[in-house]
């Protein structure tokens, strides 16, 4: 009797796991988004404003913390999904699409024109108005939840090489937001709590060179790391990205599929609990929005006009553009497979800001009407690039590739 041959099933890579559960959180994004407009103007809305401003929290010895559900959400559980960007920024530097130099300019180079072009469209309106010009940064993120879940949606019809793109400019957007979250968001330091922090840093610095590869030694410093943070002024959310750095990774040059080290399983521990739990969380906690009292004359006022107006054109400007300029000045090839129309497409929904526009925008602005404000900016400078873009890449003719080469940037991330 002949036993069958058993077949290698090949492990997904970081990469294409994380497109996978990007793409699928995003669903989730969407839909609880839409939940928290639904219930906001229902007559659930009393409620679901009571319990995101309910306080609980707890004493421990030195630590006392207790602060609203809402606080807790933004706080707390966004640093969780700051350290899985970390991690996520980190492998594709050291060992993934963004380290080699040759892969980095295209997208790198459009991101930071994708950051600075919707900045100035917003100062452009905000500019005279101290109450408002510190909102600045507010379009310059995109959602890459929410973007890969539109293209998704696409299947085959945009090439996996633009996916990629996206994510990587994504990506970038993401290390630009940290930057800017640490330079521009930080409150008044107290340099006792900022000391303290930085010697847990140090001591799991000491860990990563002495090779430890156990999780729960730098896990049990992060916890103690974000109490820190968050009592020194900086925002706790970056005590997620400072873990992340110091998670040690093993790099795998001629296997991309080994997620042997502890930054691979980490991050593939927290991929669902994010995308699917977290992210929409957030989501549902800060997308609610009351219409009541709003005119549509609301949406013409400086910040939802600068939001709106920075998502869909600052991005798509930026971006695009730019990319065309690196590729027509050959510092750079066009992703692999796409069309220029295929690259304006996914230019523009690069305009979908949501989770990380909403983030900076409760940062910004301490004034409850700035930040509803914010939302409407965000929710029509959003849903207005996602439907241009998927109607762009709907119209689009792809490429024909070669057989032998369909999907081999995808299949080789």
């Amino acid at each position: 009797m002949i036993k069958p041959v058993a077949t290698r099933v090949r492990p997904l890579s970081a990469l294409r796991a994380f497109l996978h559960h990007e793409a699928s959180g995003g669903y989730v994004l969407m839909a609880a988004a839409a939940l928290a407009l639904v219930v906001a103007n229902s007559p659930l809305a009393a409620g679901y404003f009571a319990a995101l401003k309910a306080e609980f929290g707890f004493a421990i010895g030195p630590l006392h913390l207790r602060e609203s559900t809402l606080h807790w959400i933004n706080d707390g559980l966004m640093a969780i999904f700051f350290l899985l960007v970390g991690l996520e920024i980190k492998r594709e530097v050291l060992d993934g699409q963004l380290s080699r130099p040759s892969k980095v300019i295209l997208p790198g180079v459009a991101a930071l024109a994708g950051v600075i072009v919707p900045a100035l469209i917003y100062l452009a309106f905000n500019a005279g108005s101290p109450a408002s010009r510190d909102g600045w940064a507010i379009p310059s993120a995109t959602d890459i939840a929410f973007a890969l879940g539109v293209l998704a949606l696409l299947g085959k019809r945009v090439p996996s090489s633009l996916k990629i793109f996206l994510t990587a400019i994504a990506i970038m957007d993401d290390l630009a937001a940290i930057v800017i979250i640490a330079i521009f968001y930080t409150a008044q330091l107290h340099l006792v709590f900022l000391a303290a922090a930085g010697g847990v840093l140090i001591a799991m610095l000491v860990l990563n060179r002495l090779k430890v590869m156990v999780l729960w030694p730098y896990l049990l410093g992060g916890v103690v790391l974000w109490w820190l943070v968050l009592e020194s002024g900086i925002h706790a959310t970056l005590a997620g990205v400072a873990l992340a750095m110091l998670i040690p990774l093993r790099k795998s040059p001629a296997c991309p599929d080994d997620a042997t080290s502890p930054l691979h399983r980490l991050e593939h521990a927290l991929h669902k609990p994010v995308a699917f739990l977290i992210v929409p969380l957030f989501g549902f906690a800060n997308a609610g929005l009351s219409f009541a009292g709003i005119s549509p004359a609301a949406a013409l006022d400086p910040v939802p006009l600068g939001v709106a107006l920075g998502l869909f054109f600052g991005k798509q400007i930026g971006i695009f553009l730019t990319a065309m300029a690196i590729v027509r000045l050959r510092w750079a090839d066009m992703p692999r497979d796409a069309t220029v129309a295929q690259l304006y497409g996914v230019a523009v929904l690069c305009g979908i800001g949501f989770t990380m526009s909403l983030f900076i925008g409760n940062l910004a602005f301490g004034d409850p009407l700035l930040i509803d404000e914010t939302k409407i900016g965000v929710l029509i400078g959003s849903v207005a690039s996602a439907v241009l873009g998927m109607t762009v890449l709907r119209l689009c003719k792809p490429c024909q590739p070669e057989a032998a080469d369909r999907d081999a940037d995808f299949a080789n991330a």
